[in-house]
Protein backbone atom coordinates (compact mmCIF):
# COMPACT_ATOMS: atom_id res chain seq x y z
CA UNK A 1 0.00 0.00 0.00
CA UNK A 2 1.19 3.35 -0.73
CA UNK A 3 1.76 6.03 1.36
CA UNK A 4 -0.71 8.75 1.50
CA UNK A 5 1.72 11.38 2.01
CA UNK A 6 3.45 10.02 -1.66
CA UNK A 7 -0.17 10.51 -3.07
CA UNK A 8 -2.18 13.19 -4.00
CA UNK A 9 -6.14 12.87 -4.82
CA UNK A 10 -7.56 14.37 -8.01
CA UNK A 11 -11.21 15.56 -8.87
CA UNK A 12 -10.74 14.66 -12.49
CA UNK A 13 -13.24 16.13 -15.44
CA UNK A 14 -13.00 16.53 -19.23
CA UNK A 15 -12.91 19.83 -20.98
CA UNK A 16 -13.33 19.54 -24.67
CA UNK A 17 -11.25 16.12 -25.60
CA UNK A 18 -8.71 16.44 -22.39
CA UNK A 19 -8.77 15.22 -19.12
CA UNK A 20 -8.07 17.13 -16.21
CA UNK A 21 -7.42 16.96 -12.35
CA UNK A 22 -7.56 19.74 -10.07
CA UNK A 23 -6.57 18.55 -5.97
CA UNK A 24 -9.33 17.26 -4.39
CA UNK A 25 -8.47 20.04 -1.11
CA UNK A 26 -8.81 22.84 -3.77
CA UNK A 27 -12.56 21.84 -4.02
CA UNK A 28 -15.69 22.80 -2.03
CA UNK A 29 -17.89 20.31 -4.38
CA UNK A 30 -19.65 19.57 -8.05
CA UNK A 31 -22.68 20.20 -8.95
CA UNK A 32 -25.01 19.96 -11.84
CA UNK A 33 -25.20 22.59 -14.66
CA UNK A 34 -27.48 25.78 -13.24
CA UNK A 35 -28.88 28.39 -15.16
CA UNK A 36 -26.33 31.26 -14.59
CA UNK A 37 -27.40 34.74 -15.00
CA UNK A 38 -25.31 37.06 -16.86
CA UNK A 39 -23.57 40.07 -15.73
CA UNK A 40 -22.77 43.05 -18.30
CA UNK A 41 -19.05 44.09 -18.03
CA UNK A 42 -17.02 41.39 -16.80
CA UNK A 43 -13.97 39.48 -18.61
CA UNK A 44 -15.31 37.07 -21.54
CA UNK A 45 -14.74 34.17 -19.76
CA UNK A 46 -17.01 34.77 -16.44
CA UNK A 47 -19.98 33.50 -17.77
CA UNK A 48 -22.21 34.81 -15.02
CA UNK A 49 -23.32 33.88 -11.02
CA UNK A 50 -25.78 31.67 -9.76
CA UNK A 51 -27.14 30.77 -6.50
CA UNK A 52 -25.49 28.12 -4.50
CA UNK A 53 -27.47 27.76 -1.47
CA UNK A 54 -27.48 31.99 -0.66
CA UNK A 55 -24.29 32.04 -1.99
CA UNK A 56 -23.22 33.98 -5.25
CA UNK A 57 -20.30 31.80 -6.88
CA UNK A 58 -18.85 33.56 -10.22
CA UNK A 59 -19.18 30.65 -12.82
CA UNK A 60 -15.59 30.87 -15.43
CA UNK A 61 -16.03 28.97 -18.56
CA UNK A 62 -12.70 27.79 -19.24
CA UNK A 63 -13.76 26.82 -22.88
CA UNK A 64 -13.80 30.49 -23.66
CA UNK A 65 -10.71 31.24 -21.44
CA UNK A 66 -8.40 28.83 -23.27
CA UNK A 67 -10.03 28.88 -26.54
CA UNK A 68 -10.72 25.29 -26.38
CA UNK A 69 -13.95 23.46 -27.81
CA UNK A 70 -16.26 22.21 -26.10
CA UNK A 71 -17.04 18.29 -26.05
CA UNK A 72 -20.40 17.72 -27.91
CA UNK A 73 -22.60 15.35 -25.61
CA UNK A 74 -25.53 16.28 -27.41
CA UNK A 75 -28.69 15.46 -25.68
CA UNK A 76 -26.30 14.44 -22.47
CA UNK A 77 -24.55 17.85 -22.19
CA UNK A 78 -26.96 19.02 -18.78
CA UNK A 79 -26.56 15.14 -17.33
CA UNK A 80 -22.77 14.62 -17.81
CA UNK A 81 -21.39 18.79 -17.41
CA UNK A 82 -21.28 20.57 -14.04
CA UNK A 83 -19.79 23.16 -12.32
CA UNK A 84 -16.81 22.02 -9.69
CA UNK A 85 -16.75 24.90 -7.62
CA UNK A 86 -12.97 25.92 -6.20
CA UNK A 87 -11.83 27.78 -2.77
CA UNK A 88 -8.86 29.93 -4.38
CA UNK A 89 -7.37 32.32 -1.81
CA UNK A 90 -10.51 32.19 0.18
CA UNK A 91 -12.56 32.53 -2.73
CA UNK A 92 -15.55 30.32 -4.16
CA UNK A 93 -15.41 29.96 -7.70
CA UNK A 94 -17.28 27.57 -10.18
CA UNK A 95 -15.79 26.06 -13.50
CA UNK A 96 -17.64 25.00 -15.91
CA UNK A 97 -17.00 21.22 -17.00
CA UNK A 98 -18.31 18.92 -19.76
CA UNK A 99 -18.17 15.78 -17.74
CA UNK A 100 -16.87 14.63 -14.86
CA UNK A 101 -14.79 12.01 -14.19
CA UNK A 102 -13.54 10.73 -10.91
CA UNK A 103 -11.69 11.29 -7.74
CA UNK A 104 -8.26 9.25 -8.41
CA UNK A 105 -5.30 9.04 -6.17
CA UNK A 106 -2.18 9.73 -7.81
CA UNK A 107 1.61 8.84 -7.21
CA UNK A 108 3.59 12.29 -6.56
CA UNK A 109 6.52 10.94 -8.20
CA UNK A 110 4.31 9.84 -11.43
CA UNK A 111 3.40 13.69 -11.81
CA UNK A 112 5.81 14.76 -14.87
CA UNK A 113 6.36 18.56 -16.40
CA UNK A 114 4.07 19.33 -19.14
CA UNK A 115 5.97 18.81 -22.19
CA UNK A 116 6.18 22.24 -24.49
CA UNK A 117 3.87 21.11 -27.07
CA UNK A 118 0.62 20.12 -25.13
CA UNK A 119 -3.15 21.38 -26.91
CA UNK A 120 -4.91 23.24 -25.08
CA UNK A 121 -4.23 25.57 -22.15
CA UNK A 122 -1.14 27.02 -22.26
CA UNK A 123 1.80 25.30 -19.82
CA UNK A 124 1.83 28.25 -17.23
CA UNK A 125 -1.57 26.97 -15.88
CA UNK A 126 -0.20 23.16 -15.06
CA UNK A 127 1.50 21.32 -12.46
CA UNK A 128 2.13 18.57 -14.43
CA UNK A 129 0.90 15.67 -16.06
CA UNK A 130 0.49 12.03 -15.48
CA UNK A 131 0.49 9.41 -17.76
CA UNK A 132 -0.16 5.59 -16.77
CA UNK A 133 1.17 3.74 -19.86
CA UNK A 134 2.07 4.89 -23.16
CA UNK A 135 -1.20 4.20 -24.62
CA UNK A 136 -3.36 6.21 -22.02
CA UNK A 137 -3.99 9.45 -22.83
CA UNK A 138 -2.68 12.54 -20.34
CA UNK A 139 -3.81 13.36 -16.76
CA UNK A 140 -3.28 17.75 -17.38
CA UNK A 141 -3.01 18.77 -13.01
CA UNK A 142 -4.67 21.96 -13.05
CA UNK A 143 -2.60 24.62 -10.84
CA UNK A 144 -5.83 26.64 -9.84
CA UNK A 145 -3.93 29.38 -8.38
CA UNK A 146 -2.30 30.59 -11.72
CA UNK A 147 -5.28 30.31 -13.87
CA UNK A 148 -5.75 34.02 -13.13
CA UNK A 149 -4.00 36.77 -12.36
CA UNK A 150 -4.11 38.95 -9.05
CA UNK A 151 -6.34 41.64 -11.37
CA UNK A 152 -8.56 38.95 -12.52
CA UNK A 153 -8.86 36.81 -9.69
CA UNK A 154 -10.09 40.61 -7.95
CA UNK A 155 -12.33 41.09 -11.15
CA UNK A 156 -13.74 37.79 -10.68
CA UNK A 157 -14.36 38.39 -6.90
CA UNK A 158 -15.95 41.81 -7.77
CA UNK A 159 -18.54 39.87 -10.11
CA UNK A 160 -19.90 38.42 -6.56
CA UNK A 161 -20.60 41.73 -4.85
CA UNK A 162 -22.64 42.62 -8.00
Amino acid sequence: MADVESQIQLVTFQLGEELYGVDIMDVKEIVKIQPVRPLPNVPFYVEGVFNLRKEIIPIINLHKRFRLKALDLGDNAMEEGGFVILNIEGNRIGIIIDRIARVTAVERSDIKAPPQMLSGIGTEYINGVIQKDADSPYLIMLDIRRLFNANELQKIIDVQKR
